[in-house]
């Protein structure tokens, strides 16, 4: 397949279970969901352990585009397998996959994009990586630092908090359309028009 015909692959991180549903760990979830629906799309279940929904993204037109979103049914700290087997799967180059995911380094409710790097501590990332090397896009969710001394771990497996969940919708909505935009106008465009 030429990379020009191969999709793109969107993955939300998060940690599957209704128990998990609301965390701030699972921000990805929630944009995929979002994006899930804007394409008109239902989540089925698919042999590499993930959750996926296959269809086009963008406007009619060249910049129209062929995705695949995925939510992996493996825990965070191994969404590596699920993610590696998707691309294989469908084919998809390395810089054509997505990762969206919390940021515990970016305050609320900012985004950034970005191509590569590090994982920051994070397990999904840490995870992805190990699999199949850094070079994929982030869209990076911030949930800013837990308060206090409040552990990492706990802070991040908790619900968004009611003054955050005031601005969750619309912080979900905003990481969907930079999604969109990169892939159907490519990084720098999005980054200018996304990055906080």
């Amino acid at each position: 397949m030429s990379d020009d015909a191969a999709p793109w692959l969107i993955v939300g991180l998060g940690n599957p279970g209704a128990e998990y549903a609301g965390n701030r760990h699972n921000i990805g979830f929630m944009v995929v969901d979002l994006l899930a629906e804007r394409i008109g799309g239902k989540f089925k279940a698919h042999r590499a352990r993930a959750q996926v929904v296959e269809g086009r993204m963008g406007p009619p037109g060249p910049t129209n585009r062929r995705v695949v979103l995925a939510k992996p049914m493996s825990f965070m700290n191994l969404s590596g397998g699920p993610v590696t087997a998707l691309r294989d799967f469908f084919q998809v180059p390395l810089e054509r996959i997505v990762a969206v995911h919390d940021e515990l380094d970016i305050d609320y409710p900012t985004l950034r994009l970005k191509l590569g790097g590090g994982d920051n501590g994070h397990n999904g990332l840490k995870s992805m990586t190990k699999s199949m090397g850094a070079d994929y896009h982030r869209v990076r969710c911030g949930i800013g630092r837990p308060p206090g001394r409040m552990q990492v771990a706990d802070f991040v497996l908790k619900d968004f908090s009611s003054t955050e969940r005031k601005e969750l919708d619309w912080f979900v909505d905003r990481a969907a359309d930079a999604v969109e935009c990169l892939v159907s106008e490519g990084l720098e465009r999005a980054q200018s028009a996304y990055n906080g």
